[in-house]
């Protein structure tokens, strides 16, 4: 009597995404400069609220900072999380969530009555919301740019450089019309547009090949498994009618008799045992799908991750105190903000033409890196010695044009050194190690303000921790190099073994026909 055979489940094969470099990659760029724009864009023309807020408060100016260090602190924290949500759902989902989140903390915020609600609203909500759109964002970038990823990146973070330039006197004549409190509450209707980029975030798929079998065919794999199992079966009962002759007579243990089963079998300790190690490989599979964890152990990732440390400790002190140092010089209020805004400018010329300069390879990413870094940190060390506005100008000028260098590669160097595919990941957890720097970079520049009395030591300090930073770069270009000269030398060490054993068979070759001659 025939059986109807069941239908069989087919597995799908997906091959892994290629990067198109173009196409929709550039809506996903779009996506990706307004973004940076209206999260770390926002973040640097803050200055202007610094202003206005510490008088209104009468407060100190560590006090005004943690506002601003709690937000890059909770982006840098969230991040991880940012990326186990973006694989569990879709970077699309997570992004527009994000963007309702903040803009509601920055409205609720418009409504503050003390510095504590101004922390948890514009500082806690608004970074939170800020870690849900901007590493869904820049981890879908990477995806789909890989030869242009220098330039993407580059042109990507420009948005920050434009929305940062338009927002510092847009902001301050908003505070003029409608005091601080309406400017905030309109930067928050504002920030609903980050919903718009989360729409343009379109998932890459790769090509699908299902393999589709006769139903023939699927009943001869049917019979062969079966006929598998039942040997199986047969091997395992003569195994243990032999282990049951061996035991004593009198053994609890000699309980195996011909016509022990396998479901039997199965309650041996070594077969839970080997369940229990299934079970803990298969959660470990899960776990490594949304959150790549072994990258703490990455030498060279943990390296890079003490340079952002140091480096965040000198990224947000700067634009947080420029506006406030150069009125405190006796600069009049939109000359102080127009500071703000020619420092993006050339923090947009230093991103576009030194991403550019990067995709050309003509040196090593992190050396470009490293002197760059190194730059800013001289520049920021020089910035006291300016008083006027021309000197405050040209410096502004400086300081945007190697910052904006700074910012166009960290993100490339990091997919070097942990690969694109698990760059989601390292992103989120290169966010959270960094986090520390970016919570206590400017409350510690704020100290030493009010200690000195002086915004010029504020400069100081991110100038001291963005050289330090740069030790760490030294560090990783050092192990690069060291990895590549053991790359080098198994190869070598292969292709001599190759060689050998030609030779050798050349050798027996030739003696071969030797003696059929």
């Amino acid at each position: 009597m025939n059986s109807l055979v069941k239908p069989q489940r087919v597995k799908v094969a997906v091959a892994t995404p290629t990067a198109p470099d173009g196409g929709y990659a550039w809506f996903v760029l779009l996506s990706c400069f307004l973004v940076f724009g209206l999260t770390f864009g926002v973040i640097k023309a803050f200055g202007v609220f610094y202003v206005e807020i510490h008088q209104y408060f009468e407060t100190t100016a560590t006090g005004t900072s943690w506002i601003t260090s709690i937000a890059v602190a909770t982006i840098h924290i969230v991040a991880p999380v940012a990326s186990a949500l973006s694989a569990r759902y879709s970077h699309r989902s997570v992004v527009i969530l994000g963007g309702l989140i903040c803009s509601i903390g920055v409205i609720i915020g418009s409504f503050a009555h003390n510095l504590i609600g101004l922390y948890f609203t514009v500082g806690f909500l608004n970074g939170f919301g800020y870690a849900l759109t901007w590493t869904p964002t820049v981890t879908m970038l990477g995806l789909y740019f890989e030869k242009r990823r220098p330039v993407a990146n580059a042109l990507a973070s420009a948005g920050e450089c434009i929305l940062t330039f338009l927002l510092t006197p847009l902001i301050q004549l908003l505070i003029d019309s409608f005091s601080w409190r309406g400017a905030l509450l309109i930067v928050g209707g504002l920030q609903l547009n980050l919903c718009v980029c989360g729409m343009l975030l379109r998932p890459l798929k790769g090509t699908r090949h299902k393999s589709h079998a006769s139903d023939v065919k699927a009943e001869e794999e049917g019979m062969n498994l079966e006929s598998l199992t039942k040997d199986d079966s047969e091997q395992s009962k003569h195994c243990l009618e032999e282990v049951g002759q061996r035991l004593p007579e009198g053994s609890d243990q000699r309980k195996v008799k011909k016509g022990y089963s396998l479901e039997e079998l199965d309650e041996k300790p070594t077969t839970i045992d080997s369940k229990r190690r299934a079970k803990r490989t298969e959660l470990r599979t899960k776990i490594l799908q949304y959150v790549d964890y072994t990258l703490i152990t990455n030498a060279r990732f943990m390296v890079y991750s003490m340079f952002g440390v140091f480096a965040a400790l000198g990224f947000f002190a700067p634009a947080l105190f420029l506006v406030p140092y150069a009125r405190s010089k006796g600069i009049e209020e939109y000359q102080a903000a127009a500071l703000m805004s020619i420092s993006a400018v050339f923090d947009l010329f230093g991103r576009v033409f030194f991403g550019w300069v990067a995709n050309l390879r003509l040196v090593k990413t992190v050396q470009q890196l490293t002197a760059t870094v190194i730059l800013l940190g001289t520049v920021l060390l020089l910035c006291p010695l300016a008083s006027s506005f021309p000197e405050l100008a040209a410096f502004s000028a400086a300081y945007g044009l190697v910052f904006g260098a700074t910012v166009a590669i960290h993100i490339t160097v990091l997919a070097e050194v942990v690969g694109v595919q698990r760059l989601g990941s390292a992103l989120g957890f290169f966010m959270l190690i960094r986090s520390s720097g970016g919570l206590l970079g400017p409350p510690i520049a704020g100290f030493f303000i009010d200690k000195m009395s002086d915004y010029g030591t504020g400069f100081l300090m991110a100038g001291v921790a963005l050289i330090i930073s740069a030790l760490f770069l030294l560090l990783l270009h050092q192990m690069n190099r060291r990895e590549q000269r053991s790359t080098q030398k198994t190869h070598d060490m292969q292709l001599d073994n190759m060689g050998q054993t030609f030779s050798a068979e050349a050798k027996e070759l030739d003696v071969t026909l030797t003696m059929e001659k």
